[in-house]
């Protein structure tokens, strides 16, 4: 979908539309959920600072989150997909995956399934959406994000390579701007540098992600669209009203943080976990994040704490940490995600 949240809120309230919107909260330490694409020109994008969206545009319109209103059209929306197929893996409210190789209408062409899929969703909902199409989900993904918004992007597999070749790295679904600068340090700006690099000395670079950009960038992405696809981590994280730089401060909130995640993973039968991550963002916004497994799965909020204290006292403070968050995953299912473990909100791109 197309500034999903902020374009349900110009469709609802007149006021709004053509004006630059942010969904989010204005405060000090308010952060832009999603921004319509009149207060893009200027700039401004998903999870930026509120006080550094209102620096580049002084006459930004904030307005709260309805997020049972998006969930509600979210539903209209994932109606629509289900009529086409039964393969559909959401990725978060305003995006998904389709396997329409055998599809309900007997459609022999993913192109015109796509555009008669952004029709309905206009008639539907009175929202734009954007599609890729595709032989695999990664070219999809980039595909998608090609003419936004109100944009259709097909790689047929002929074009995939030169099309990825051409494609700088930061384009590249998963490469964030941590990992676009070291490969810019190394030379590797486009995906044509890439792929002149052997699986070898990427993977001795980004470690297990190397194998993924190596393969990526010539076209090959296997996985399926999982209808089904299962939680793979649940955490909660705090934001602080004023930064803080003691481990006895830190440790306070840790544990409430550690009772919240206990809570819901008791409450979603999320029982397999063993892996604990801790994430801290910086007052400078800089992210580090630190793991550890444990042998059994945890269960308790003391264990968790335990092991969270172990982590937060691995991990400078004396910086100034204006968030705190700490997940628990499944060990076994630790896929890549780019640029360290990213704990927050899922905000549309």
């Amino acid at each position: 979908m197309d500034a999903f949240y902020a374009s349900i809120e110009q469709r609802d309230f007149p006021q709004y539309r053509g004006k630059p919107l942010a969904v989010g909260h204005p405060g000090a330490r308010g952060v832009v959920a999603t921004a319509s694409y009149e207060a893009r020109r200027y700039g401004i994008h998903s999870a930026m600072p509120s006080v550094t969206a209102m620096r580049k545009c002084p006459h930004l319109i904030f307005v709260p989150g309805r997020h049972q209103v998006y969930k509600e059209v979210s539903a209209q929306i994932r109606g629509i997909f289900l009529d086409y197929t039964d393969l559909v893996e959401p990725l978060s409210l305003d995006e998904a995956f389709l396997d329409v190789t055998v599809n309900h209408k007997h459609m022999r062409s993913a192109t015109l399934i796509a555009r008669e899929i952004k029709q309905r969703i206009f008639q539907t909902t009175g929202l734009t959406a954007s599609a890729g199409v595709s032989y695999n989900k990664f070219l999809a993904k980039i595909a998608s994000d090609q003419n936004k918004p109100d944009g259709l992007f097909v790689i047929e597999p002929s074009r995939a390579e030169a099309f990825l070749e051409r494609l700088p790295v930061e384009r590249f679904f998963g490469v964030g701007h941590v990992t676009a600068d070291k490969m810019h340090r190394m030379g590797i700006r486009t995906g044509h540098d890439l792929k002149l690099r052997s699986e070898a000395d990427l993977v001795r670079a980004f470690g297990k992600a190397g194998h993924y950009y190596y393969q990526n960038v010539r076209g090959i992405d296997n996985r399926p669209v999982e209808p089904n696809r299962i939680r793979k981590s649940m955490g909660a994280e705090n934001t602080f009203e004023s930064d803080m730089d003691t481990y006895e401060e830190l440790d306070r909130v840790l544990r409430e943080t550690c009772e919240e995640v206990i809570a819901r993973l008791k409450r979603h039968a999320f029982l397999e976990g063993r892996t604990v991550t801790l994430k801290v963002k910086y007052a400078d916004f800089r992210i580090v994040s630190r793991s550890k497994t444990l042998p059994a799965p945890i269960a308790d909020a003391d264990t968790l704490y335990r092991t969270g204290v172990e982590l937060l006292h691995g991990v400078d403070v004396s910086p100034k940490v204006r968030l705190l968050g700490i997940s628990v995953k499944k060990p076994d299912q630790m896929g890549w995600k780019g640029d360290g473990v990213q704990l927050e909100i899922e905000f549309e791109e």
